[in-house]
């Protein structure tokens, strides 16, 4: 069924849900890119969002003009995009899953009234963990697959890219890699697959005399760089904000650009039923087809770990909610 793209139309609107600091953040990229014409800035604590959108309108005699204000759930009735970073923030020590329970309530009480104030747009997910309240926001809206998104492993691949770049003394938007799975604990560097000027990085790293171990190091890194962000300023913002930033780019401006994200699956790698982290393409109908990347028996043992740890713990979840 072929679907009217948001670029049709000339005045954009998205409603963020959620004013911490990574919601902040990305009201503030999405300022800086001049993307839509609209925002509006939806926070149980509306004084703040309020503040926010005072602050933040201060920004478009440099960028592009913006109407900001701050809103209610039934301003979704006519936007392109929403976008959820509301619930409990991670705290040291605690696990992106160890968070389920809390933000599922929380998630349950923002979908629904979006939903009935008419809501026909793209859901774009980022409270975590991510996976897991991507599917709930999937079943909780009835919405098809197509038209919501998570951030999934956007994040964790440009982490990946970053420390690869720095590790080779390349710009990291030149290193075609990514970080596959949840984005948590189980998630993986599909290095096997990677390239750089389409000469495969597991080459490069040999002629350079990268060992795997030392590969294997910044995939670690990569895992556990949220926690170490977390554990001395208390969270991590600024990344995934800029991450959430350049996927609503890929919708509002019809781009079809491949990007990792948090996508549903319907039989690649062998999977269904679960977001997961992967290649996808975004465009104006949200998510237009996942780019299934040619695993190697290891690593699709990786993937099918890493989708059973989040069908686990999201039934476990879902279960506990309606009790």
């Amino acid at each position: 069924m072929e679907e009217v793209g948001t670029l049709s139309k000339s005045h954009q609107k998205v409603v963020l849900v959620g004013d911490g600091a990574v919601g902040s953040a990305y009201a503030f990229a999405l300022m800086q890119q001049g993307l839509a014409e609209e925002l509006v800035v939806v926070d149980v604590i509306k004084e703040r969002t309020v503040g926010d959108a005072l602050d933040l309108e201060d920004a478009q005699a440099f960028t592009a003009p913006k109407k900001v204000y701050a809103g209610e759930y039934s301003d979704a009735k006519d936007a392109d995009l929403v976008v959820i970073t509301a619930g409990a923030p991670q705290k040291p020590g605690e696990t992106r899953l160890d968070l389920v329970n809390k933000n599922l309530k929380i998630l349950s009480s923002i979908v629904q009234p979006i939903v009935d104030s008419g809501f026909n747009g793209i859901f774009l997910i980022a409270a975590n963990p991510v996976d897991i309240l991507t599917y709930a926001t999937w079943k909780f809206s009835g919405f098809p697959k197509n038209k919501v998104i998570g951030s999934g492993t956007s994040l964790d691949t440009s982490r990946l890219r970053v420390a690869l770049g720095k590790k080779l003394n390349l710009d990291p938007r030149s290193v075609d890699a990514y970080i596959l799975g949840e984005h948590g604990d189980t998630e993986f560097a599909a290095y096997e697959e990677a390239t750089i000027g389409s000469k495969p990085l597991l080459q490069i790293a040999e002629e350079k005399g990268i060992s795997k171990d030392e590969l294997a190091e910044i995939e670690d890194q990569t895992r556990n760089k949220a926690y170490e962000i977390i554990n001395r300023k208390g969270a991590t913002y600024y990344g995934v904000a800029t991450s959430l930033m350049r996927i609503t780019r890929a919708i509002l401006r019809d781009e079809n650009a491949i990007l990792p994200v948090g996508a549903s699956l319907d039989g690649e790698y062998g999977l269904d039923d679960v977001f997961i982290g992967t290649p996808a393409i975004i465009n104006a109908t949200g998510l237009a087809g996942v780019i299934e990347v040619p695993l190697s028996s290891d690593e699709k043992a990786k993937m099918a770990a890493s989708a059973e740890t989040l069908k686990k713990v999201t039934k476990d979840g879902l279960a506990a909610l309606d009790a």
